[in-house]
């Protein structure tokens, strides 16, 4: 095919939407170059709605070619395939009321590949006037993932069904039947854990799955999640709390090979270590105090998946040797078992600590160290990243306006300065939660501040941070020399900080307390 042609009938586009050609050629140069490897199928098109590009992952898709495609109006590509009264209803009435709408779902019958279900993506592009200049069309093909939500129950029954029937055919003799009832045992118990897994996430509602913004510094952290996503390469993610790195996981595993199984996650900062331990292996019956059945860990929930390990940092001592041993070899024990079970797990670790600095201190792995900093993706901060800011502004406004059912229309100039001024210690955890306040205190259509943001200094965060951990040592050793070094029971140092002692025990091995 000419290559010459589409980029004429691009400059032709160009020039009628009187748009900024170095801008449109510079979004044009990411689509191809980075978008255009993207495994989900994208396409752009022109205000008229005439596909200007669509990438690689569309047309192997949809089973169509380039030359039939751009220049076409949408709805007429493929003999028409795609004139879909819900696409219609997307592109021309939901879209222009919405600068981005996202999870748009659409079934329909293709007379080429069958029958679909799609969540359409979709983003305007506006130049200055905020006249639409085009738009971007992502799509998700969700059909194995909603048969598979749709026919849960089925799938249970048929599944059942198949295990009743092995369990016949395996009484027909004791080797076979040992080994037949081994095996549907593993997969009935990973179907049910995978089950009330699945269940316990559709209840959750996520901020925003997608990654918004257009700095370069995300435009990076994109970047290196395409070179990494499509490998079983360990990704270990780095940033302050509040700047998304669970987000950037997520997209790892949205565009891994996985993307099919379950993300799996779990807070190493959240339970106490003999918690995590069962809640990462798993536990035999009997095996602890309160352990009465058997438990699946989340590294058998997450084999031929993915595992998040967030908060990696937090994990105790004794533990890292346990995990550094699944990630060398691939295999663990249960709690309360010698047998070693092999696993198929892909690991993305997050942590807002230094790692390298946790080393050189004692209180992490070097070993482990070295495991997971294979390949780090760095997300950066919300301070680094102000020209997200009216973007992210954008969607948290509408996003807390559909939920309060109030309408705020304007943003006066001082405030989005005030919002870019602002320092942002939490990121953009903080930054939704200032909206929200601001959202509760405006009455009218116009968005009032209620905190008051200043413009900060940056300091020497890791002085701060040594500094207030100095002074928290010295006020614990203080009262463990006043009890005696009694940490637990009545006049105990545990009961005089007002911490559980669990919790002062773990602050005491961080610490580096011991007892003289």
């Amino acid at each position: 095919m000419n290559n010459k042609q589409p980029d004429k009938e691009f400059e032709q586009i160009i020039k009628a939407l009187s748009y900024d050609k170095q801008k449109v050629q510079v979004f044009m140069d990411i689509f191809n170059n980075i978008l255009g490897s993207i495994r989900e199928p994208l396409v752009v098109l022109a205000s008229d709605l005439k596909v200007v590009r669509a990438n690689r992952s569309f047309y192997q898709t949809f089973k169509v070619k380039q030359e039939e495609t751009e220049g076409i109006l949408i709805y007429d590509l493929g003999n028409r395939q795609w004139d879909i009264p819900r696409l219609r209803e997307l592109l021309e009435d939901i879209l222009p009321q919405n600068s981005t709408f996202n999870d748009f779902e659409v079934e329909h019958e293709f007379e080429t590949i069958g029958r679909k279900i799609m969540h359409l993506n979709a983003r305007r592009f506006y130049r200055e006037s905020k006249q639409t200049q085009m738009v971007l069309l992502a799509i998700e093909d969700v059909t194995e993932r909603e048969y598979y939500k749709r026919h849960l129950e089925e799938l249970v029954e048929k599944r059942t069904a198949e295990i009743s029937m092995a369990r016949e055919e395996a009484e027909k003799g004791k080797q076979t039947a040992e080994a037949a009832l081994f095996e549907i045992k593993k997969l009935k118990d990973q179907l049910e854990v995978e089950r009330a897994y699945l269940q316990e996430e559709i209840k959750l509602e996520y901020d925003h799955e997608n990654i918004i913004g257009q700095s370069d510094g995300i435009n990076y952290v994109l970047y290196k999640v395409e070179q990494i996503a499509p490998t079983d390469t360990i990704v270990l993610v780095l940033g302050e709390t509040g700047t998304g790195k669970e987000l950037v996981a997520r997209a790892v595993h949205g565009l891994s090979l996985r993307k099919d199984r379950p993300f799996v996650k779990i807070n190493c900062a959240t339970l106490p270590s003999n918690l995590i331990e069962s809640e990462l292996f798993g536990h035999e019956k009997g095996a602890f105090t309160g352990a009465h059945t058997r438990q699946l860990g989340r590294f058998e929930i997450a084999d031929g998946a993915t595992l998040f390990l967030d908060e990696i940092g937090e994990l105790p001592p004794e533990l890292q040797a346990k995990l550094l041993r699944v990630v060398q070899d691939g295999e663990f024990e249960r709690l309360g078992s010698s047998q070693a079970i092999k696993v198929d797990v892909r690991i993305v670790a997050a942590t807002n600590r230094n790692l390298e600095e946790e080393v050189s201190r004692g209180r992490f792995r070097d070993d482990l160290w070295y495991r997971l900093n294979i390949f780090p993706i760095t997300v950066p901060p919300l301070r680094d990243r102000l020209k997200d800011i009216p973007l992210l502004v954008e969607y948290y406004v509408k996003k807390i306006s559909k939920r309060m059912g109030k309408s705020i229309e304007i943003i006066p100039t001082s405030v989005m300065n005030a919002l870019q001024n602002y320092h942002w210690p939490g990121n953009v955890r903080e930054l939704e939660n200032v909206l929200e306040r601001a959202m509760i205190n405006s009455s009218g259509p116009k968005l009032r501040l209620v905190d008051e943001l200043k413009k900060t200094q940056k300091m020497d965060l890791s002085t701060t941070l040594e500094t207030l951990e100095a002074v928290e040592r010295e006020h614990i050793m203080r009262i463990l020399d006043q009890t005696q070094w009694k940490v637990s029971g009545k006049n105990g140092a545990a009961e005089i900080l007002g911490l559980n002692r669990s919790t002062l025990r773990a602050r005491m091995r961080k610490l580096d307390i011991r007892k003289p």
